[in-house]
This record gives C-alpha cells, sequence and structure tokens, in this order.
C-alpha cells in the first residue's frame, strides 16, 4: 500500500486561564488529548509491517503518549490553581472569624472581671450605627443612673449584622455618673465593618 506521510502529534498549548474559564479549558484538554489518541490509532493500522513502519509508528505513538502526558500535567495544574484560590479565601474568612471571636471575648472579660458590680443594661441606651471613613462601626451611647448613687459604668457593645449574628465587640467605660443624670459615649468597632451593620448591649454593669 502506498505509505502517507506522517504527521507527528503536537502536544497541545495550556494558556493560564482565570478560576471562572477552567471548567471550559479543561474540556478542551481533553478533546485535545482523544484527538491526539485517534490520530495515533490511525497511524499504527495505516502501516504495515517492517522497521521502517515500526519505527514511524513507535514515533507517532510516542508523539501521542506525550501529548497525554502533557495533558493530564495541564489539567493537574489547573486543579491545583483553583484549590488555591479556593482556600485563600477559606483563610482569610477563618482570620476574620478568628480576630472577631478574639474581640467579642476581650469585651466579655471586661464587665466579667469587674468584681460586686451590678446588672447596668437598662441604663445604657443605644443609638443608630454609622460606619466611619475608616471602615469602623460606631455607636452613640447614653448612660442614664437610675440608682441611688454615683457610679461608674463597664458595657460589652455588641455589633451584629442583618441577621443577628455576633461579628464584633466591644468594651467602653463611662466614668461617675451622678445620680439621676445621664452621661454619653461611643462605642467603636475593632473590625472594619460593612453592610447592615447593628448594636446592642450585650452586658452592662455599674459599681
Amino acid at each position: 500500500m502506498d505509505r502517507q506521510p506522517l504527521t507527528r502529534a503536537t502536544p497541545p498549548r495550556v494558556t493560564a486561564q482565570p478560576p471562572e474559564r477552567m471548567g471550559d479549558h479543561r474540556r478542551r484538554v481533553v478533546a485535545g488529548t482523544l484527538a491526539a489518541v485517534a490520530l495515533g490509532a490511525v497511524v499504527l493500522a495505516g502501516c504495515s509491517s517492517g522497521t521502517s513502519a515500526n519505527s514511524k509508528a513507535s514515533e507517532a505513538a510516542s508523539a501521542v503518549q506525550k501529548a497525554a502526558s502533557a495533558a493530564a500535567s495541564a489539567a493537574s495544574e489547573l486543579a491545583s490553581a483553583a484549590g488555591g484560590v479556593v482556600g485563600g479565601v477559606g483563610g482569610a474568612i477563618a482570620s476574620a472569624e478568628a480576630e472577631a471571636s478574639a474581640a467579642i471575648s476581650a469585651a466579655s472579660s471586661a464587665v466579667a472581671g469587674i468584681k460586686g458590680g451590678l446588672d447596668a443594661k437598662a441604663d445604657v441606651a443605644v443609638g443608630a450605627v454609622t460606619i466611619g471613613s475608616d471602615g469602623k462601626a460606631q455607636a452613640k451611647l447614653t448612660v442614664t443612673n437610675h440608682g441611688q448613687q454615683s457610679y461608674r459604668y463597664v458595657i460589652q457593645l455588641n455589633f451584629t449584622d442583618g441577621s443577628g449574628k455576633l461579628l464584633d465587640a466591644t468594651a467602653v467605660t463611662v466614668q461617675d455618673v451622678a445620680v439621676g443624670q445621664s452621661a454619653q459615649a461611643t462605642a467603636r468597632s475593632n473590625l472594619d465593618l460593612s453592610g447592615t451593620v447593628k448594636a446592642e448591649v450585650g452586658n452592662a454593669v455599674r459599681y
């Protein structure tokens, strides 16, 4: 039979794609691999026995194998890159949650550390939350002394999102509020907050 000139299978070129297009790129890699394998099968079927034919077939098979290997390697690298993107996002979320947990724990400890303090949540009113240019949430507190003597106050203010999830907390100290008098203070978040943020008194003591 007439021998047809053989063309070496060329490994598919791999171009880095953004994460959102990785699915299309993997499909193209798989298609390229299948095409290379099909080419190798045609070459092997079309050659007669003989040293030269076997040599050409071997070269073609080797090229197909290299193409498949390159495609598999590219797919593996793309999968690893995608995993890295997801892992980076997850790490950032975990870090933010850890910072929030530490701030909440510190605010709670500041109130709990007052020995002999009396519950004073009813003495504290919280204003609307605003977000400053620095990204910190803040709220005005009005403390009214309903007791029978002058008191100092330590207040834990919690910042939550629209669904009530605790985002951050801070402790505010208000010095010497006279009987029947009111004093104001500003509570600021430790973390940058955005979106719908609300504030509520988590705990308050007077002493």
